[in-house]
């Protein structure tokens, strides 16, 4: 997918979108490592009191309402007397610690998959009402990374580094102020360190942003490999295909791999010199606070605590660094997401009327061409009756389609292009819904669902009884068929309809389609697979259960297009020739030629 500058304001947005229904729990969890953080502060500030000044014996310089708390206790005295007291209050700090600790992770788990769920959902949702040229540009497979892996990177950049802030920012604090007050001295020669790990976090977030980019692109490509290959094993081993696709999918895999190659360098540089920082910070506390014990300047209880602050301090601004690089990733992530939430989705262009669908279709001076591509159509214009039948026959390339592509709105018109209505009414101003509700279609590479053939076929309606499936099935040639598999319509028919025969799918997917019953029929060179006396089987069906209905047959086959009221002939996007079967085959053009080559390929096969 092409790269896109996403506002800064969408992007927060969408993030106040994804989190409706996690934002509580998420805070939640700032809460509960808020308290941890502060349990944290508390254990060495008790170790200090019980060491300079309940068995030192020295002069308390301890907040108020510390001070208040040892005199309702008894006083300095009455602690050295009862040290367990000290104990006691060491292991009420570390309850709630766990407690908090606990807390934390129960929110935050619970937050994060449900803003998984919400994110997979809102894309889900989004992706399924694009329109279909949107999908016709994009890769499967870098979509599907997009919802996953993607999705993934934001989930563990909110749950494991957004949801610390508060924690961090609690221990960067109060680490700073208890250290302070002990000694301002040794608390300056410990943050020395601090302001070159962030100022460093900041200049590698911005290095390595675009090579995250990269290496998240060419994962999607990865992906779509992937999808493609086992989506058409087939194929490939139709062909003995298995060792370029694996050569390709190992060239493609190591150039991934070298990306991540080149990222690990500078990120195993990024946390070395963080490692190698935060140790020369606790040695320089060791180093020089030893020095202030010896010359008076500090007591051995606040040397011990300070020692625990330092440790202390060291984890939040690591994590600070973390968060930094962190947002590398994550910010590629938002983008990805982002691109494809600001799509636009299919809209209506007219009126949105729900108007009668059993009328003529008529194409008046239709011309159409895809995006920068040459002219499809050429200004075609007929007019189908109601409740008739029309065959169309052309070339590969010849816009049979994409006709029918227009027809059924899944390619918009534009204005200046001519019209297409139904009945009367322009399609640009019947409810896109309603429309496709009644114009059934079966494409020309028929799609199976992996699921049994039953649910394939009742696809718009879980409830529909079982005479309605069998009816259509029936209709389509294909209930036979389903009757002599083991499991009859409950059989499972795998990913794409992979354990079915190109026919039998065909007669699925036409099942499918005459489950709904609609107004309009189009079979988009849907019987190409099927043997030709099934093909007349399946018109005469048609013909007597659908007799009302407008149909629309694309074929090759001449026999198939025989019966047809009307049959248009295109080549290269123009209607070259228009007529009944009877009228086209001594026309002498296009359809006469391929008449007798496919009389003369029958009666070949007939004497052979």
């Amino acid at each position: 997918m092409e790269n896109q500058k996403i506002p800064k304001e969408y992007k927060r947005q969408l993030l106040r979108r994804f989190l409706k229904g996690s934002k509580g729990l998420f805070l939640l969890s700032m809460v509960c490592s808020a308290l941890s953080a502060l349990a944290d502060m508390l254990s060495p500030q008790i170790v200090r009191v019980a060491v300079d000044n309940v068995l030192g014996g020295k002069e308390a310089q301890i907040p108020a309402i510390a001070l208040r708390l040892v005199e309702r206790a008894g006083g300095f005295a009455y602690l050295a007397e009862h040290i367990w007291i000290m104990a006691l209050a060491l292991l009420a700090v570390a309850l709630l610690k766990a407690l908090s600790v606990f807390g934390f992770n129960v929110a935050k788990t619970t937050a994060a998959e449900t803003l998984v769920k919400t994110m997979r959902d809102s894309l889900f949702a989004h992706i399924e009402r694009l329109p279909f040229a949107w999908h016709m540009k994009h890769h499967t497979g870098d979509i599907i990374q997009r919802c996953t892996s993607d999705i993934d990177t934001m989930k563990n950049f909110v749950a494991e580094q957004m949801t610390n802030i508060i924690r961090i920012l609690i221990l960067l604090a109060l680490s700073l102020g208890f250290m302070l007050s002990m000694s301002w001295k040794l608390t300056l020669i410990a943050v020395l360190p601090v302001p070159y790990i962030i100022l460093r976090s900041f200049h590698f977030h911005r290095k390595i942003g675009e090579a995250f980019l990269k290496a998240d692109e060419n994962e999607g490509i990865l992906s779509s490999m992937a999808q493609e290959n086992l989506t058409g094993v087939r194929v490939v081993r139709a062909f003995g295909a298995e060792r370029s696709e694996r050569d390709r999918f190992f060239a493609q895999n190591e150039y991934y791999t070298g990306l991540w190659m080149k990222l690990a360098r500078p990120l195993a540089q990024f946390w070395t010199v963080s490692d190698i920082l935060s140790g020369i910070q606790i040695l320089l506390i060791v180093i020089f606070g030893s020095v202030f014990c010896i010359r008076g300047e500090m007591l051995p209880g606040a040397y011990i605590a300070f020692l625990s602050y330092g440790a202390i301090m060291t984890w939040p601004v690591r994590m600070l660094g973390r968060m930094i690089s962190e947002m590398s990733k994550a910010g590629v992530s938002v983008d990805r997401i982002a691109y494809i939430m600001l799509a636009e989705e299919e809209k209506e262009t007219g009126m949105a009327l729900r108007a009668p669908m059993d009328g003529d279709i008529v194409f008046d001076h239709v011309s159409y061409a895809y995006d920068n591509g040459p002219e499809i159509l050429h200004d075609v214009s007929f007019t189908m009756k109601a409740g008739s039948t029309l065959g169309i026959l052309g070339g590969t390339g010849s816009g049979k389609s994409t006709m029918m592509l227009l027809l059924d709105k899944l390619y918009a018109l534009p204005e200046d292009c001519g019209s297409i209505s139904i009945g009367g009414t322009d399609i640009r101003d019947i409810d896109t819904l309603w429309l496709r509700h009644n114009i059934g279609m079966v494409l020309q590479e028929p799609y199976l669902f992996s699921r049994t053939l039953k649910e394939n076929i009742a696809i718009t309606n879980e409830q529909m009884p079982m005479e309605e499936i069998r009816e259509a099935a029936r209709a389509a040639c294909l209930d036979e068929t389903i009757e002599s598999f083991s499991k009859g319509y409950d059989t499972f028919v795998g990913e794409r309809g992979v354990t079915l025969s190109g026919g039998q799918k065909q007669r699925a997917a036409i099942a499918r389609m005459l489950t709904q019953n609609t107004p309009v029929m189009i079979f988009d060179d849907s019987l190409s697979a099927v043997d030709t006396e099934t093909d007349a089987r399946i018109r005469a069906a048609l013909e007597r259960r659908f007799g009302s209905a407008s149909i629309i047959l694309i074929s090759h086959r001449i026999t198939t297009l025989s019966k047809a009221d009307q049959i248009l002939v295109l080549d290269k996007g123009r209607i070259v020739e228009c007529g009944c079967h009877d009228e086209l085959r001594r026309g002498g053009g296009i359809y006469q030629q391929i008449c007798e080559i496919q009389s003369a390929s029958a009666e070949e096969v007939a004497v052979g």
